[in-house]
């Protein structure tokens, strides 16, 4: 499946910008981003539900500008479940079925497979009021796939499930897009469900792709600063500054104070120093003490959120707010001065004017 140059304009102003993504066939690829950032528009058009202004849609070889939606031979999931209350389980499935043409038999054969790989069997003569939640949503989910479309189209599919049961059901999802092995876009603003679901992530800001990477790419080489700080609980540590020279080494010097650069992370580091730049780095990657140590920075510890077997420790140096993961024993009430190393071999550099990835 192809997406090329497509861009779509509202009211004057551009929901999507120039979007190209080639998705392999049996891909799982999510869509991911903020409110508003265009993901959403980006899979009515695939759908056909929205006209690109303009750019090209291809579902195999064959180019969809001008199909109609009910001809592309794609499926939607939607956020709301969209199952006729006054239907079954079994009379919802088997709806587009009859749409489309197929006999009584046939339909009965499909939703009955259906059903069984969404585990929905014994659920076939209830109504969906009948239904909890994640019962009504495999229902959603097996009205599309009872259909064998080429492309599956989720829009954020499990937000109205409770936490634990969306836990259990994108699990769930994942491993019944690989059996199926039908290619599929979902899109969600959670970023735990695309680094769950996703075979690559599109993230996306503004109607423009920022970045298209398998989920582990994205967390440890983000194309930019603002890949940077969405992907990732908690939010990545930013923190401005210039890059000096010093020595043999480099040093990073902002505001409230300074420290050595790993020499992983220098050797992205540009000629032509001192140099303005933005220094990420992730709660994990920081070690947090009590005591003093060579490079390590003091800061004013204003909270801690236990997650459990760690704890997040919220500290302050100047107008600088750091987040450092600590072990669950770790104590540092609020108002101590705890000690925190930013030497990391796993930091990021961003250019301070276009806010790319220098590592």
């Amino acid at each position: 499946m192809l997406i090329q140059n497509v861009t779509k304009i509202f009211k004057g102003s551009s929901a999507v910008k120039d979007v190209n993504l080639d998705i392999g066939d049996g891909e799982f690829l999510v869509l991911l981003g903020p409110s508003g950032c265009g993901k959403t528009t980006t899979l009515r058009m695939v759908a056909g539900l929205e006209k690109p202004a303009s750019g090209d849609i291809y579902i195999g070889d064959k180019l969809m500008n001008d199909v109609a939606p009910k001809d592309r031979d794609v499926a939607m999931v939607f956020q709301s479940y969209a199952l006729y209350p006054h239907m079954t389980v079994h009379d919802n499935l088997a709806f587009p079925l009859k749409m489309r043409g197929y006999s009584k038999d046939e339909i009965e054969k499909m939703v009955n497979k259906a059903a069984e790989i969404l585990e929905i069997s014994a659920f076939l003569d209830r109504k969906p009021k009948e239904l909890s939640g994640g019962q009504r949503q495999r229902v959603a989910l097996g009205r599309a796939i009872v259909r064998n479309p080429k492309v599956f189209l989720m829009d954020e599919p499990l937000s109205n499930l409770d936490a634990k049961l969306r836990v259990q059901t994108r699990i769930e999802l994942k491993n019944l897009q690989k059996r199926i092995g039908t290619t599929t876009i979902y899109v969600t603003h959670d970023q735990a469900e695309a680094m769950t679901l996703a075979d690559r992530v599109a993230i996306m800001k503004q109607g423009m792709i920022q970045q298209v990477a398998p989920p582990t790419d994205v967390y440890a080489h983000p194309a930019n600063k603002f890949v940077a700080g969405f992907v990732g609980s908690p939010t990545m540590n930013f923190i401005d500054g210039t890059v000096k020279a010093a020595d043999s080494s480099v040093l990073f010097q902002c505001e409230e104070f300074s420290f050595l650069i790993h020499p992983t992370v220098a050797k992205a580091v540009p000629t032509g120093l001192p140099k303005k730049a933005t220094y990420g780095i992730r709660a994990e990657d920081i070690i947090v003490e009590t005591s003093q140590r060579d490079g390590s920075v003091g800061v004013s510890v204003f909270g801690s959120e236990l997650m459990g077997s760690e704890q997040f420790v919220h500290g302050k140096n100047g107008k600088l707010t750091i987040i450092a993961r600590a072990p669950m024993d770790f104590k540092a009430p609020v108002g101590s001065v705890a000690w925190m190393n930013l030497t990391s071999g796993n930091a990021h550099l961003f250019d301070a004017d276009t806010e790319n990835a220098l590592v």
